[in-house]
């Protein structure tokens, strides 16, 4: 696997004289918001690792290669292309055989960071148990990865268009710790906290210690550290519920399933929200990036 990674220089460097890097994602460049919003977000994120003094590794796959930090080239590329395939651990083979180019979700990014030897990841917000997977069986590839790819990965807790007890519940079930980041209560990405409590973390360096303990035990799961966003950015779980509620009907008369759901669902929202819920999915991506920087440095 190794010989279709393409570390740039950059990365490279920090990463062979233990400076802190953090792993960046690439759908929420490809899938997640419209030419030229995309990129400058894209590099908005970088730029908050770079100040912090952590270097930033965004993730894609591109000519057969898996790459670990772009340039401003591959930013724009992979910002502009139509064709941009959504990878998660079963599609890595594909995409990377036909050189097609392919935005890393949160398993793939997390795959590929631990390949690369980095420890900590920042995102918006990982995928779940969707609503009615008791009928559909529609569980992100996101949770199982957790139990398997030791990545601490910092979001604002599960995208709030998913049944978040049930993901906790497969969580639990996997082995996977979830830590609220100085709260009580499981993050709903748009929103501060849900109802859910969860266990408590105050500090960056608790969380850099239990990671480092989990590899002196072995174990290979990753860490799930949900960031709540700052309470003057965030939309009251009550009332991004009622939209997500209109978004999973328009869905349903759609008949829009499997991989293009959540997309979908977070593209209504940002419609219904007349694009408050875009704004609020830029700043909570911000704090977490942050927060993965000050992980980062305590390593």
């Amino acid at each position: 696997m190794i010989k279709f990674l393409e570390i740039s220089k950059k990365v490279k460097q920090a990463l062979e004289n233990n400076k802190p890097v953090i792993a960046l994602e690439s759908t929420i460049i490809s899938h997640g918001m419209p030419y030229p919003q995309n990129i400058q977000v894209a590099k908005d994120l970088e730029k908050i690792a770079k100040d912090a003094g952590v270097v930033p590794a965004t993730i894609c796959l591109m000519n057969g290669k898996i790459k670990i930090g772009l340039n401003d080239d591959e930013l724009e590329i992979l910002a502009i292309s139509k064709d941009v395939a959504k990878v998660s651990r079963r599609d890595f083979s594909r995409v990377l055989a036909s050189k097609k180019i392919g935005a890393t979700t949160v398993a793939a990014t997390m795959i590929a960071a631990h390949l690369a030897g980095i420890k900590v990841f920042a995102t918006g917000g990982v995928g779940g148990v969707h609503r009615g997977a008791e009928d559909s069986f529609d569980i992100s590839a996101d949770l199982k990865e957790f139990a398997q790819t030791p990545v601490i990965v910092i979001s604002a807790g599960a995208k709030a268009i998913l049944d978040l007890s049930k993901t906790l519940e497969i969580l639990e079930t996997f082995g996977v710790p979830v830590y609220g980041f100085q709260t009580d209560f499981f993050p709903a990405f748009y929103s501060a906290e849900s109802n859910i409590r969860i266990d408590r973390i105050d500090s960056e360096k608790e969380i850099a210690d239990i990671y480092k303990t989990n590899m002196q035990l072995g174990f290979k799961s990753g860490i799930l550290v949900g960031n709540p966003i700052p309470k003057k950015y965030e939309i009251p779980f009550s009332e991004i519920d009622e939209h997500i509620k209109i978004a999973l009907d328009r869905a349903k008369r759609n008949s829009v399933t499997g991989r293009g759901l959540t997309p979908f669902l977070l593209a209504e929202i940002v419609k219904i929200t007349k694009g408050s819920s875009l704004e609020t999915n830029i700043r909570l991506v911000e704090n977490n990036v942050a927060l993965a920087c000050r992980i980062a440095k305590e390593f």
